[in-house]
């Protein structure tokens, strides 16, 4: 009995090696996570708004049926997120047209997305 009663070093290097319940939380690992998360949403939302921008130009310069539903829902998109690039440049030939100044805003999107998750994760990643 007295054996079974006394601990054996082995016992004790085990229960030191388990992770204790719920008092160790890295709490940094989690916000990082959490960061990471915000900065990949936002770098995900700039590219499909930039794959609207050039659908909508791919419909355009191919001569899509207009009437379309898909087609129609691409261009009532690609009109609101080309914010104030759809007339920058004005050329004679339609397409020209929608393809630079859409281009240009597609591009835009792109940029931007890229530089605002990254300024997201150097300014809150970086705080300890």
């Amino acid at each position: 009995m007295a054996e079974h009663a006394e601990r054996s070093d082995n016992d004790v290097a085990d229960e030191e090696s388990r992770p204790k319940r719920g008092s160790d939380v890295d709490w940094h690992r989690i916000k990082d996570s959490g960061v990471g998360l915000v900065a990949g949403v936002v770098r995900w939302v700039g590219l499909v708004f930039a794959v609207i921008l050039v659908l909508h130009v791919i419909f355009t310069v191919g001569s899509a049926n207009p009437a379309n539903g898909i087609v129609s829902w691409v261009r009532g998109w690609a009109d609101s997120l080309s914010i104030g690039f759809k007339d920058l440049f004005e050329p004679n030939d339609a397409k020209l047209r929608v393809l630079v100044n859409y281009g240009i805003a597609a591009l835009f999107w792109l940029i931007v997305s890229a530089i605002v998750a990254k300024l997201i994760r150097r300014i809150f990643a970086a705080s300890n």
